[in-house]
């Protein structure tokens, strides 16, 4: 038997860093959102007694270090079952490295589908709790839609939902930060207003204005990446209401009410950055497919 899983995307409306914790880890303030750029994720059964993982994407690796397997042991511990032959296999769209929770989405999609796969009925719940032991965004894309993350991204609140008609999303290809590099700098950056209170107003008032130019990421302003910075350019240059970088990047989004605009501006990035590509905001996580 097998079960298929639609795995989407994340983006960071907000993202700010306002401590660090005493075991190393820091807290965040950040409103999420999932988008509909999926990875599909298939997880069947059989008599191996092994987690076995295959992957189409170049750099993703096949064995337990993939978060994926990680999930399946954590979901196994959580049930008090023994590990059972499971395959993992991963059809990746969204990049990598890119601030996009595309591993974390993967994840939380295969505590979905053993979920399925082995009739243990849990509920959201149990299944973030899982999620929690595996990565920090996997919680959130468990759950999906538009939520204010806190902690260390793992307590959620529903917000009301992000209106934009259209999201343009670019990663560059040849960046890479260091995640400890990344929070070595954003440790270093002065004391600001929080844009995330500002985002939920927005949110709640509904006005697309101020949603727009409260866009804002503590890692973006702390790491200026050139490219980041041009793409960035080129999606203002094509009428975005608003961009920003997600995650620690290095992709960047744009908010759109026009689908003839948001078109024209993946037009202008495709040719330097082919991993471009026009989504919409959903209200859900990972899902059965």
């Amino acid at each position: 038997m097998e079960v298929k899983v639609n795995a989407p995307a994340k983006i960071n409306l907000t993202l700010e860093v306002v401590g660090k914790r005493p075991d190393g880890y820091h807290d965040i303030a950040s409103v999420m959102q999932t988008v509909d750029l999926y990875d599909v994720v298939t997880v069947s059964d059989n008599d191996s007694g092994r987690v076995t993982i295959s992957c189409d994407y170049e750099g993703v690796p096949c064995d337990d270090s993939n978060i994926c397997a990680k999930a399946a042991y954590r979901f196994f511990e959580y049930n008090k079952m023994d590990v059972r032959g499971v395959h993992i296999d991963i059809k990746k769209t969204i990049p990598t490295q890119a601030g996009l929770a595309g591993g974390s989405a993967d994840g939380a999609a295969v505590i979905l589908a053993l979920n399925s796969l082995f009739g243990t009925m849990l509920k959201p719940a149990e299944m973030t709790a899982i999620g929690e032991r595996v990565g920090a965004d996997v919680p959130f894309c468990i759950k999906g839609g538009t939520r204010l993350c806190t902690g260390i991204g793992t307590t959620m609140k529903k917000l009301p939902n992000f209106n934009a008609r259209y999201i343009v999303i670019s990663k560059p290809d040849a960046v890479s930060v260091s995640t400890a590099e990344a929070y070595k700098r954003v440790d270093a950056l002065k004391p600001h207003p929080s844009y995330t209170d500002e985002m939920v107003k927005a949110l709640y008032s509904r006005d697309m204005f101020m949603i727009s130019s409260t866009l804002f990421n503590d890692f973006e302003l702390a790491l200026q990446i050139p490219e980041v910075n041009e793409i960035k350019k080129t999606m203002l240059k094509n009428k975005a209401e608003g961009a920003g970088m997600s995650g620690s990047g290095s992709a960047v989004f744009a908010v759109f009410l026009s689908k003839r605009h948001a078109e024209k501006c993946v037009e202008a990035l495709k040719s330097a950055y082919p991993k471009t590509f026009l989504c919409k905001p959903i209200k859900i996580g990972c899902a059965v497919d």
